[in-house]
């Protein structure tokens, strides 16, 4: 049987509207859906056959209550179920056991409201609940970024159930009647069972998120202790040399080639000092400059080039093969302002460093999906399987007597690896000893713009 109803009506309206009709109440999702369990509990134990009226909001959870009660319903329950069609008017579907009818309601007032109305000889209920539109809440001066609570009414006298229920479809005429006062009683317990359940599931949460704050604040401070440990140990380096040195330069006995090479330990470990200073400030200007974070779209061909055209006099001049592939119709990607650039810089500074002459280093950038890879590869002295997973540490070094380079701060693979996390890129490393190495970032590409219809 399908039945057209286009009256539009309002059940808050009608339930609020009522003769001695309660006052309105804030209610969340979470104790509207203790309410509903509560009622349906009630009517499954009692074995009330009961006709029911419900608008609920989406989802599974909420429609599981109402299957629940119609597996296990008797004969004589009938439930009415509304939902927006695609048209956005209101449909109603008539469920039953052993019928599944139809009734579409043409009313836009409901699109806001979700209720749950229960007639049987022995219970009566209503309740309904009212989404506040945004204009409300605007004027309101509510944060509309949160969800709102619900405005609620609900209410057990049966003359206002009738009046409410006068203008619903239904097969037959109903008859509401007073709620056993039994019933109501059980039913008020199971409600304060409800939401103590309600009360300790929030409890738990808020007591989980409280503890993986507390968690993370720990691991913070335990970082910044290792941190400020790593920092005392590499200054104290330098400066124990230098004493060393100092004590011995003023020695009678020395000799002049001897003053010479304390001489120039104590420069080289004043530069060593002075690259450690440096490149701590240096990590922290960029930890506090990367705090709100602004991202730019780049294209890495733009970059490598100018990159690599730095870097070729120094490869030149050790004898180091430098060479790029960047095609340039790669797509653009999104990254921390500048910070794309000091990442080229800091591997290509590395590759170039840890290759000896005669090596070869390669920069290759392609797309691949949703990413870009920007990839460099050298010949080098390589990383040892166990090594690998320490080179993004603070102050890691792992320089062997063949470098005579003077050592840097240990710090430029910690920056790349900050700037990644901060611009939601990654990095991955593959390296065998006197093989060489590939460091290969993943970056995402900026998602098209659609274009806009009609435009000049």
């Amino acid at each position: 049987m399908n039945v057209s109803l286009t009256q539009d009506f309002s059940i808050y309206k009608l339930a609020t509207g009522a003769l001695d009709a309660p006052n309105t109440f804030a209610i969340s999702p979470e104790a509207l859906l203790a309410t509903l369990r509560a009622q349906i509990d009630l009517l499954i134990e009692q074995q009330i056959p009961a006709t029911l009226w419900v608008k609920l909001p989406k989802g599974n959870i909420w429609h599981s209550e109402i299957e629940r009660y119609q597996k296990r319903a008797l004969p004589g329950a009938a439930i009415y179920t509304y939902h927006l069609s695609n048209n956005d008017n209101n449909q109603a579907t008539l469920l039953e056991p052993s019928t599944h009818s139809p009734i579409y309601l043409n009313s836009n007032k409901l699109q806001r409201e979700y209720f749950l109305i229960i007639v049987s000889p022995k219970f009566c209920s209503l309740i309904v609940a009212l989404r506040p539109s945004r204009s409300r809440l605007k004027k309101a001066g509510a944060n509309l970024k949160s969800k709102p609570p619900l405005v609620a009414i609900t209410s057990y006298e049966n003359h206002i159930i009738q009046q409410v229920t006068a203008s619903l479809p239904s097969k037959t005429t109903l008859n509401v009647n007073t709620t056993e006062p039994a019933l109501l009683s059980n039913l008020l317990a199971k409600q304060m069972r409800r939401q103590e359940e309600i009360s300790q599931n929030r409890a738990k949460r808020r007591i989980k998120i409280l503890q993986q704050q507390n968690q993370k604040l720990c691991t913070q401070l335990q970082h910044k202790d290792d941190y400020l440990t790593q920092i005392c140990q590499e200054l104290r380096t330098p400066v124990t040399h230098m004493k060393t040195a100092l004590s011995l330069f003023n020695s009678p006995a020395l000799k002049t080639p001897q003053r010479q090479r304390y001489q120039q330990m104590l420069n080289n470990q004043c530069d060593r000092q002075t690259v450690l200073i440096s490149g701590v400030l240096e990590l922290v200007q960029l930890e506090q400059s990367l705090k709100s974070a602004v991202f730019e779209t780049v294209r890495l061909s733009d970059i490598i080039p100018v990159v690599v055209s730095t870097y070729q006099p120094l490869a030149n001049e050790k004898g180091i093969m430098l060479a790029y592939t960047v095609p340039t119709e790669l797509p653009p990607v999104s990254f921390v302002i500048g910070g794309l650039r000091q990442i080229m810089i800091n591997l290509l500074a590395n590759s170039i460093t840890f290759t000896p002459e005669g090596g070869q280093v390669w920069v290759k950038a392609r797309s691949s999906g949703e990413y870009v890879y920007l990839e460099i590869r050298d010949t080098g002295i390589g990383i040892a399987e166990s090594e690998l997973p320490k080179i993004f540490n603070r102050f890691y070094s792992h320089r062997p007597p063949s470098i005579e380079e003077p050592g840097g701060a240990g710090l430029g693979l910690s920056v790349v690896q900050y700037y990644l996390e901060k611009s939601g890129a990654s990095i991955s490393v593959k390296s065998k000893p006197m093989e060489g190495s590939t460091f290969t970032v993943q970056l995402a590409v900026v998602p098209p713009q659609p274009s806009l219809q009609g435009e000049a």
